[in-house]
């Protein structure tokens, strides 16, 4: 008779545990061996669509954020994250077993996983709320969800047809660009590239066969690319390491899209890294390559002195290379190539054996606070998915103020964006912008390294049509927010005329006070709301007489036309359509307004 040991003997975990202790010689083997024994015996007797013993997935997990080199608390996490959910195991067996820490984590993997981030837009919204909200808390539970998503996609050919597109686009909307936003670009990458695999495995063969082809005609690119990195490294003294690849089918294919080529006219196809030792090192391999090989103009960004959100640095440079070639170069240190492959997981994260504190790494509780700072301004679940997608992903540029100061925007921002990210009152005020120095239209895309300044006047307030300019989640909802109180206190202003009017007709005089017993009686919040749904023709003004007043008659002869409302001369026609043409404000649309009392 088979037992759960038998389903574990292909797994080595002593293997993973002795990884484990050679990064962190302080690891605890005991702890991750009674994890892994625990975790198998819960999900003894479960199988995987592929047929296999399903603890084999929690192993992979295991293994993936070991090659993160990641904490045992981490790693504990990964082999009993599917135990509350799919077997007998509870919260208190865990945490009795494992401490607090870990069942907390395992808790919040499990609540990640009941997650439906690819439902309706507002059970979407919502649970996107969630998942940050157990990121704030500890953002080791996205690291394992993430781990355990790759591992999925590996493996998704064992699913079924439907599941696997269900799953791929999820992986390609969500879990691909989240792994980018915190800086594992290399799990990215492979992401979208799986999800491809399902999505469009006609395009991702097209790409692969050109590859073959081109490397067939051309020899071993990468290799002679890196050899002439090499020599000329050498020939200037400088010690670094030199890498080579050809980048992701996903990645080319994006760019083909993006631009409209075919892949014959594609340029950068390979990418290349060079780590050094030192930050001052990285700008002596720059200055070593643009000597040797002709520097691409527009295509060099210094992120090492404008580092991302997620704490990337690195120095981008595109060359003409060898046989007229372009070829992308980063240059980074080797603490800097630790953050840009881990991203903010290298803050629990282990060198030569210590844990130790990466001058590089962004602290994971202020990166979350800065994401989702953004998203609290939301009135409804349309914008806070709009904040999400804009936010998490779409990639950055760096531009300065006249004072120095660096603005970081999204790729495609625009100086009204700019304005706001300084402040909204600043963005409220705009009246016009100059970009290195030249005066440009509100519209234009700011590009990387320019300077903006912002011009303001008294009395200016944001257009309607502002919110098709700005790109930001924080620039649309602070315009959103400007015109909806404009447009308040416009209705606001009417309905009091039109109930001036109203209370004239049956002989009384308008007051705060009668007003505010109106309200009261409709429930409604205040004497405002009452004037703003009078102005906006949601109520009649006739109707507020009628319920302070029910002795008199609102409904006998008509105002007087030739009395004089806001918005109209005396003795103009009091039509409704009159009324909306003399109110249309800033382009807008005129206000639906009722004005017979």
């Amino acid at each position: 008779m088979t037992s759960w040991k038998d389903e574990l003997v292909d797994l080595d975990i002593d293997g993973l545990i002795e990884r484990i202790s050679t990064y962190n010689p302080k690891s605890n083997s005991d702890l991750l061996m009674a994890a892994f024994e625990y975790g198998g015996q819960m999900h003894f007797g479960q199988y995987r669509h592929s047929g296999d013993p399903y603890y084999m997935h929690p192993f992979a997990v295991a293994d993936i954020l070991a090659d993160m080199q990641l904490d045992d608390a981490t790693i504990v996490t990964a082999f009993l994250h599917d135990t509350i959910e799919d077997t007998g195991s509870t919260y208190g067996e865990v945490s009795e077993l494992f401490g607090k820490e870990i069942a907390e984590l395992v808790d919040g993997v499990t609540k990640l996983t009941n997650l439906q981030l690819s439902s309706s837009e507002t059970k979407q919204a919502e649970n996107f709320r969630k998942l940050f909200m157990a990121m704030s808390k500890d953002m080791r539970v996205i690291l394992v969800k993430l781990a355990d998503r790759l591992h999925n996609m590996r493996t998704i050919k064992a699913m079924r047809p439907d599941k696997q597109i269900q799953k791929s686009r999820e992986t390609m909307d969500i879990y691909a660009p989240l792994a980018g936003r915190m800086g594992m670009q290399w799990m990215r990458e492979e992401l979208e590239d799986l999800a491809f695999h399902v999505l469009n495995p006609e395009g991702r063969s097209s790409i692969m066969r050109r590859f073959l082809r081109l490397q067939k005609e051309s020899g071993d690119v990468i290799e002679k690319i890196t050899g002439d990195i090499r020599l000329e490294l050498d020939t200037t003294g400088i010690e670094a390491k030199v890498f080579g690849r050809a980048k992701k089918p996903y990645s080319i294919w994006r760019k083909m899209e993006e631009k409209g080529q075919s892949f014959s006219r594609l340029s950068d196809t390979y990418g290349f890294r060079v780590i050094t030792e030192s930050d001052t090192d990285c700008y002596r391999v720059l200055g070593a390559i643009h000597r040797r090989w002709r520097a691409v103009p527009g295509r060099f960004k210094d992120y090492i002195s404008q580092p991302k959100s997620n704490g990337y640095r690195s120095i981008h440079t595109t060359v003409s290379g060898r046989d007229g070639k372009r070829v992308e170069v980063q240059i980074r240190s080797r603490e800097m190539h630790e953050v840009a492959e881990t991203g903010v997981a290298a803050h629990w994260s282990y060198r030569d054996g210590i844990r130790v504190e990466n001058p590089f790494a962004v602290d994971p509780a202020k990166w979350i606070a800065s994401l989702t700072e953004r998203f609290e301004t939301a009135d409804d679940h349309d914008e806070f998915l709009e904040h999400v997608k804009l936010e998490m992903y779409q990639d950055q540029v760096f531009c300065f103020t006249p004072k120095g100061e660096v603005v970081k925007l999204p790729r495609g921002a625009t100086p009204l964006d700019f304005a706001y990210a300084i402040h909204t009152r600043i963005g409220d005020s705009c009246v016009g912008a100059k970009v290195d120095g030249i005066r440009v239209p509100l519209w234009t895309r700011v590009k990387n390294g320019q300077s903006v300044e912002i011009m303001t006047a008294e009395g200016q307030s944001p257009q309607a049509t502002w919110i098709d300019i700005v790109v930001t989640g924080r620039a649309k909802a602070a315009i959103r927010k400007k015109l909806r109180n404009d447009d308040r206190e416009r209705y606001v202003r009417l309905g009091r005329e039109l109930a001036r009017l109203a209370f004239e007709h049956v002989g009384r005089k308008v007051s705060d006070k009668a007003l505010a017993t109106a309200a009261k009686q409709l429930r409604l919040k205040d004497t405002d709301e009452l004037l703003a749904r009078l102005g906006s023709a949601e109520l009649q003004a006739r109707d507020v007489v009628g319920i302070l007043y029910p002795e008199a008659d609102p409904h006998g002869d008509e105002v007087d036309l030739d009395a004089s409302v806001i918005g109209l001369e005396a003795g103009q026609d009091f039509a409704p359509a009159n009324v909306a043409s003399q109110c249309r404000v800033n382009g807008s649309s005129g206000f639906p307004i009722a004005a017979r009392v």
